[in-house]
């Protein structure tokens, strides 16, 4: 798509406002380990935390020094390719938790992509090291009252992305809870199988696979000219030829990029794609086809480069207006990134758990498309939270 300003209108004050102070436990009472916000336990209680606050406040801070979450981690020379994934299950994780696991990842260090939880690491038979502070990453669902005097009785549902959009008459109410994951790097006595690191591959082996992917996908793909876009009137992405690139992987990073647009039109995954240049709607698109961009790339052993670093002013204003819109592009990146896979040939087995085309994400058993914004936690994984290193 073509180019967007530097930044869009004044941003209005964001919606998502951390509650207000929770009621002091009582006397001799035990705070519970997972809680899905932080507090102090004596009178003097803090706030409850927005955990969607949390992580945007992170990620703009990012952004404003001039660090996109999205490539960060191969800026860093030890650390392996692909998508963080699940040690334990070979799972990728998806949406916000990816960005969340390797700007974590390059911050303290790590140079593998395998992450598990306290408990799955003691039945691997490893041990998280006594100390160590793990990372928390993120599951959405909503509850449905079920007639209940105050909505005692409750059911489980998926959370649609963003945790926002519910259809008329819904009485579903968003939740949004965390947990806590360990890098291998953290763990001790891991089998081999947690801790194998994928294989580096080169461009050469990199490349005739993304081709097969643009081919397979049966996308329209007209090349010529000077600019690469896609157009959603017309369904078709352009793309100057390669030798306009200065590398061979260039041309492919940005054909992804446009497939990533070209994944959202009505036919597809339906993202709205209305917004005229210079709209907030604007800069959503192309954030969630930035993204979805990076995800693919890492899947397929590429590294993710930056494709449009003059958005940036418009991202930023789009996430200081709403502190939901990182998770629901990078919910709606990793559909793009998913369906694009599908395309990818049997052999290319680097990046997305072994299993190119499944769309398999870590979800503990639930569809790809269950969390919404983020996976549904592991069974295993709830209630857990950094203490239980120490134990």
């Amino acid at each position: 798509m073509s180019a967007f300003p530097q930044a869009l209108a004044p941003a209005a004050p964001s919606e998502n406002r951390a509650p207000a102070p929770a009621p002091a436990p009582a006397r001799g009472a035990r705070k519970r380990r997972g809680e899905a916000v932080s507090r102090k336990d004596d009178h003097g209680a803090a706030p409850r935390v927005s955990l969607y606050d949390e992580v945007t406040t992170q990620i703009i801070a990012e952004l404003e020094e001039g660090r996109f979450p999205w490539t960060r981690p191969w800026d860093a020379a030890a650390f392996a390719p692909g998508l963080p994934r699940n040690a334990v299950t070979r799972r990728s994780y998806s949406g916000i938790n990816i960005l969340i696991l390797w700007s974590e990842a390059v911050r303290r260090g790590f140079g593998a992509q395998g992450w598990l939880t306290f408990r799955q690491a003691r039945q691997a038979g490893g041990q998280v090291r006594k100390g160590e502070k793990g990372t928390t990453i993120f599951y959405a669902a909503r509850f449905t009252p079920k007639g209940g005097e105050g909505g005692a009785e409750v059911a489980s549902a998926p959370a649609p992305e963003g945790l926002g959009g519910a259809g008329e008459g819904d009485r579903s109410i968003p939740f949004l809870k965390r947990f806590t994951v360990f890098n291998v790097a953290q763990v001790d006595g891991l089998p081999e199988r947690c801790t194998a690191p994928d294989p580096i591959l080169l461009p050469r082996e990199t490349i005739p696979v993304a081709e097969a992917l643009l081919a397979a996908s049966g996308a329209d793909i007209r090349i010529g000219g000077n600019e690469a876009y896609y157009s959603p009137s017309g369904d078709f992405v352009a793309l100057p030829p390669q030798q306009a690139f200065f590398e061979q992987i260039d041309y492919c990073r940005s054909a992804l990029h446009e497939l990533g647009h070209w994944t959202g039109h009505g036919s597809r995954l339906d993202r709205d794609q209305t917004g005229g240049f210079g709209s907030a709607a604007y800069g959503r698109e192309e954030l969630c086809a930035e993204l979805a961009s990076a995800f693919l790339c890492a899947a397929l052993g590429i590294k993710p480069t930056v494709r449009h670093a003059d958005y940036l002013g418009a991202w930023l204003a789009i996430m200081r207006a709403d502190t939901r819109a990182i998770f629901k592009a990078a919910s709606l990146a990793s559909k793009a990134a998913d369906y694009l896979l599908a395309f990818a040939p049997a052999s290319a087995e680097h990046g997305t758990g072994g299993t190119p085309g499944s769309a398999e994400r870590d979800t503990g058993g639930a569809p790809a498309s269950a969390g919404g914004d983020m996976e549904r936690a592991p069974e295993s994984a709830r209630g857990e939270d950094a203490a239980g290193a120490g134990q």
